[in-house]
């Protein structure tokens, strides 16, 4: 969202709104404040979303909004209703679904419930745009735009950050790894990491020199923990935890993996080809758009 801010033209004004979601949207606000642009939490969220919608058409007339862009089930569910009061345009950004639990089922039922009903519909992916149509959105309404990055971050590599890659590894099996397999992303459900715990239980009965490094956290971490201590793997898998400098780390990942069972298309994966890492990584939504096997690397099916 920031990064296509920062894309527009010059006469293109761009006002951030975010729920605060307990205090979790600070540091993204903090960030864009030091974007240079307008950064604004809104005081109400979860369960006073009619008070929340006041609040963003007092925002939308005190700021002169032209275009409202709705990312996520709430903020298109308050924005919809608040551009319509407004009487301007409102687009929804549909990044996929994961049925993580019943709960973010119920909130995705409401979200293809609530696109039938924008302006305009901008998918991630092609497979996305093709959910999107089945979930009854007009055809004419949706556009696909890709995900896209700022590859200049990986220009200029920092060795160093190989061996900070290293100090990850506990230091009596440091010396005997010299292949490191990466992957990253939130740990829930969708992203199978469990799948990849039990694909690097295999690779390590054939090779002794590989080890992997999982960059993130989420509600899987204590499953995987578990999962990696009863494959006696804790020295050579390693969950890493949220990192910020993952941009630092990865260009010295000799492959990077991807095992989701269900994406749009994720950034983490134009990142690591930006990184010029090759990728093994399931071909689900719309990874094989930009993924082309045997290339760059290789697509595999997901796990069923």
């Amino acid at each position: 969202m920031l990064g296509l801010a920062q894309a527009m033209q010059p006469h293109v004004g761009t006002v951030f709104a975010s729920f605060s979601e307990d205090g979790l949207n600070r540091s993204f606000l903090d960030e864009v404040d030091r974007a240079g642009f307008a950064a604004i939490g809104l005081r109400h969220d979860t369960p006073r979303l009619l008070a929340a919608r006041r609040e963003l058409v007092d925002l939308i007339g005190r700021r002169a909004i032209d275009i409202l862009i709705c990312h996520g089930y709430k903020a298109g569910t308050v924005g919809w209703f608040a551009a319509r009061k407004c009487h301007i345009p409102v687009i929804a950004v549909s990044r996929g679904w994961t049925r993580e639990n019943w709960k973010v089922g119920v909130y995705e039922r409401l979200d293809r419930f609530m696109l039938r009903r924008m302006d305009r519909v901008i998918c991630v992916s092609r497979a996305q745009a093709d959910k999107v149509r089945v979930a009854g959105v007009d055809p004419d309404r949706i556009t696909v735009i890709h995900n896209s990055i700022f590859v200049e971050r990986f220009a200029d590599p920092d060795p160093g950050y190989r061996d900070r890659l290293l100090e990850y590894f506990p230091a009596e099996r440091r010396k005997d790894v010299t292949f490191i397999v990466g992957a990253a992303g939130r740990l829930s459900p969708e992203k199978g990491f469990d799948v990849l715990v039990d694909a690097a239980h295999h690779v390590f009965q054939k090779r002794d020199d590989v080890g992997f490094v999982l960059f993130g956290d989420g509600p899987q971490r204590d499953v995987l923990r578990q999962q990696i201590a009863e494959l006696e793997m804790n020295d050579r898998f390693i969950l890493a935890g949220f990192c910020d400098e993952l941009d630092s780390f990865m260009p010295h990942f000799d492959i990077f993996a991807q095992s989701s069972h269900t994406e749009g298309l994720p950034n983490v994966l134009l990142e690591s080809l930006a990184a010029e890492v090759p990728v093994v990584a399931t071909d689900v939504g719309g990874t094989s758009e930009v993924l082309r096997d045997g290339e760059c690397g290789k697509l595999v099916g997901p796990a069923v």
